[in-house]
């Protein structure tokens, strides 16, 4: 009985005498060793990875890239309209300004398809509460928080956390994000916090009292330095 005691301590310790090459032992006590890490609840990695991925989707990219396209030719019917206008001639005015119109109709339209199609994707996996914003420009933003928020009181939920991203930043966007989260807050009498695990997120809370949240102004500053 001795000798099966000393033979179970030193297979505790060194591997039984049937043990698997030593390569295979380490790779095993390796595996072993990691840590538990447990799953994050907010997906962080997708924040990072298919947020990207849906960005550089070639069906998504197009559509934007045309939107842009047609809103140039949009910008330079509206000027030459102008110019016809000043110079005298009320029709050729009217006739650019109906040609802007419809280029502006159609950038309207791929921003849409664009705005629905990447929306959609990066809300595919996303959790009750819980909206991501990325890829939308502010106006997109704006208008899915805004619906996001009506529902989310219609469920009688406490919060609503909004998953922001490059999507909400421009050239000078603090000027567009301010107003616009100034804007929606007011409207509906809200406050809001910024995820202290994860700066990319925006916890809006649904009835909460005065003394909580931060303003918009230090939630447009955060974002545009995140």
């Amino acid at each position: 009985m001795f000798t099966r005691f000393l033979k179970a301590i030193f297979d505790l310790f060194c591997g039984p005498s049937d043990a698997k090459p030593q390569s295979q032992q380490q790779h095993i006590f390796l595996q072993q060793q990691q840590p538990y890490q447990p799953q994050p609840s907010h997906k962080p990695q997708k924040y990072e990875d298919l947020n990207q991925i849906n960005q550089s989707n070639d069906f998504y990219v197009n559509l934007r890239s045309r939107a842009n396209e047609e809103g140039d030719a949009m910008a330079k019917c509206f000027e030459q309209s102008h110019q016809a206008y000043t110079r005298g001639d009320g029709a050729e005015a009217k006739a650019l300004s109906n040609r802007g119109k419809g280029h502006q109709r159609q950038m309207e339209l791929f921003n849409k398809q664009a705005a629905d199609w990447i929306f959609v994707e990066n809300n595919k996996d996303s959790k009750p509460g819980e909206i991501d914003l990325h890829g939308l420009y502010v106006k997109e933003a704006i208008e899915r928080t805004d619906e996001a928020i009506q529902t989310t009181k219609r469920r009688g939920d406490s919060e609503l956390r909004l998953i922001v991203g490059k999507g909400l930043h421009s050239k000078g966007g603090s000027a567009k994000i301010r107003p616009a989260i100034e804007e929606l807050m007011q409207r509906h009498q809200l406050l809001a916090e910024l995820d202290s695990n994860n700066a990319g997120v925006l916890i809006v809370q649904i009835n909460s009292s005065s003394d909580r949240g931060v303003g918009a102004d230090e939630i447009a500053r955060r974002l545009e330095h995140k």
